[in-house]
């Protein structure tokens, strides 16, 4: 099975505490903030590779590709991918700013029809613009059926269709797909037995979470090919639908609280003096 992952890199949420704005508002600053790919693509890369892999001796069956968009030096977080396991990948030179979850949709499109994959596995949403958007208009550009926040994945009919159980409020909903299709990852598909692909033993489990990169991982991601290009060299239309005019941190906590007696005095206060309801 041929797998296209897109992932994008991200300040570590973890230096959430340490975000600044420019000056102006006009943008949030990465200055001080280390990068690191987003955690939801990791669990997607981690999907495919239990997907293409027959383990437990880590048999190769099929083809992961990693698709990354934003400056040169994505290309340093992306060969993080490549040492975890993934096969090539294709870093798409651009600047955050040209990029809204429509371009990257348009871009997608036409690295589907350029690789032409079964499945492209992504995380739900990035941890920093929160969209949830991406994955969901690429399927609807391409026509192909999808799949939202699975939590656990098996392939079916010789891998010509996947089932997903994908999470909701209620419980699990179970979705069967024909291939190609989109699918979008929540954390829980890198559980132990989250993913079956029907090469490996039934009752094999993986470790808990993501896998990390060995060392043989490492120096053989320096030899892995990462081919570049550009959004121009895709030919798709790179007119933002969004635009933001303004960023602001949220104000700072006083630190202090009052106590209440009733639960009438409570609403009042978040009414008239809180001004929250």
């Amino acid at each position: 099975m041929k797998i296209l992952v897109p992932v994008k890199r991200v300040c570590d949420p973890d230096n959430a505490n340490k975000v600044k704005i420019s000056d102006g508002g006009a943008a949030v600053s990465s200055e001080g903030l280390e990068w690191k790919p987003n955690p939801f693509d990791e669990y997607a890369v981690e999907a495919a590779l239990r997907l293409n892999e027959k383990a437990p001796k880590n048999e190769k069956l099929g083809e992961t590709v990693v698709v990354s968009f934003g400056p040169a030096d994505v290309a340093q977080t992306m060969r993080q991918t490549l040492a975890m396991g993934a096969d090539r990948g294709i870093l798409v030179q651009a600047d955050d700013a040209q990029l809204d979850s429509a371009v990257l949709a348009r871009a997608l499109k036409a690295l589907v029809d350029k690789e032409s994959p079964d499945l492209v596995l992504m995380g739900k949403q990035t941890v920093d613009g929160d969209s949830n958007a991406v994955g969901q208009m690429l399927a609807e550009m391409l026509g192909w059926p999808m799949a939202t926040f699975a939590m656990n994945m098996s392939t079916d009919d010789g891998g010509k269709t996947l089932t997903v159980g994908r999470e909701v409020d209620t419980g699990v909903l179970t979705l069967k797909v024909t291939l190609p299709a989109v699918v979008t990852v929540d954390l829980r598909i890198v559980a132990p037995e989250s993913v079956k692909n029907g090469a490996s033993p039934a009752d094999h489990k993986y470790n808990d979470g993501a896998r990390y990169a060995s060392l043989k991982g490492i120096m053989q991601a320096k030899k892995k090919k990462i081919e570049q290009l550009t959004l121009g060299d895709l030919g798709t239309d790179t007119t933002l639908s969004t635009s933001y005019p303004k960023f602001e941190l949220p104000p700072a906590r006083s630190g202090s609280c009052e106590f209440v007696e009733s639960v009438d005095e409570l609403v009042n206060k978040l009414h008239n003096v809180a001004k929250v309801i």
